[in-house]
């Protein structure tokens, strides 16, 4: 991948996002577990059985991971008729989605990226709920290394391919027309510092919460995709149409436990941050930058959210990152039953 351009870079995504297949020597620990999780969990796959797959940490956070952690979820699903409940936990989105595809999982909470673009290849999915808005990527630099943007050109940047920080990327150098200057490889967040301090790329496109910590640590900031308008990201929440045929008064119920969720959550932050912490291993301090309570909202379509959502649409499409257009307004779910 060192010597891959842009270009080829995009075809590269391309394949990961529509196949799952990622090389080899990025595939991580994590993925193949959330796959073995899917395979044992494939047999359960009943009316009575809830499987919700997630990108992140040991525990999903957000609305979702607080409504685990505070037993909402599995209270109201219950009284909905859902015995079980499974968790399969992912990597990132193009994995995500291939278990979507393969009918492992019934629910899935992911970045807006590989969300649009599993839609746009025509797999039945429906948007149940934009969980975070205005999620922050971060361009950062190694230390003693570019401090411009304008010194990233003839270097090497690397990203987790397929996912909003990516798109974000994809976008800056767009928008700085110096896409055809450098190098895109792919590279699992979880190898980006080590790969950094080696000075094997200049730069890392990353999340929310590992810009702020990389910065923390020393490593300089170059860019932040707060800077700029539409590219940062959103958290989605989707659904199988299969799964919604059976359960077509699901999306309602599910968003009143993730409503519930979301107020809890804000009631009681300071407990809600120290659980994010704990689960994801950064500092508290970390945590309140990168997930500021303003971008969790308490209704499962917010306005900013939906324009964001758009704009990132429209630009998969144009970059032909996503392999059709369709509208937002077919793919939200109606959440009263059909």
């Amino acid at each position: 991948m060192s010597s891959t351009r842009l270009s080829t870079s995009v075809a590269c995504v391309l394949l990961l996002v529509t196949t799952g297949c990622s090389q080899g020597e990025t595939k991580s620990a994590q993925s193949i577990e959330a796959v073995n999780v899917n395979n044992a969990v494939a047999a359960s796959n009943n009316i009575s059985t809830l499987r919700i797959g997630y990108v992140g940490s040991s525990e999903p956070t957000g609305s979702l991971g607080w409504a685990k952690k505070k037993g909402i979820l599995e209270r109201e699903l219950q009284k909905a008729g859902f015995k079980n409940i499974t968790f399969a936990r992912f990597p990132n989105g193009p994995d995500l989605n291939e278990a979507l595809v393969a009918g492992q999982l019934d629910v899935g909470s992911l970045g807006d990226t590989p969300a649009i673009v599993l839609k746009a290849r025509g797999q039945e999915t429906r948007l149940l709920r934009i969980s975070q808005f205005n999620t922050t990527a971060w361009l950062v630099a190694k230390k003693n290394g570019p401090r411009s943007l304008g010194e990233l050109k003839g270097e090497k940047i690397a990203t987790q391919k397929g996912s909003y920080m990516h798109r974000y990327l994809l976008g800056l150098l767009a928008e700085t027309k110096i896409a055809k200057d450098v190098k895109v490889v792919h590279l699992m967040t979880t190898e980006a510092k080590a790969a950094l301090e080696r000075g094997d790329i200049a730069a890392y496109a990353t999340s929310s919460d590992m810009g702020p910590f990389l910065e923390s640590e020393g490593f300089p900031v170059i860019d932040s995709s707060a800077n700029h308008q539409g590219l940062s990201g959103t958290s989605l929440v989707i659904a199988t149409e299969n799964f919604l045929a059976k359960q077509p008064d699901f999306p309602q119920k599910f968003n009143a436990i993730l409503t519930e969720a979301t107020k809890d959550l804000k009631a009681n932050y300071e407990e809600y941050y120290q659980y994010h912490a704990q689960t994801t291993k950064y500092p508290i301090d970390i945590i309140k930058v990168s997930f500021p309570l303003k971008q969790v909202s308490e209704e499962p379509l917010p306005a900013e959210g939906v324009k964001l959502l758009e704009g990132t649409k429209n630009f998969l499409v144009s970059q032909g990152l996503a392999k059709s257009d369709f509208k937002l307004t077919d793919w939200a779910v109606n959440e009263q039953p059909r």
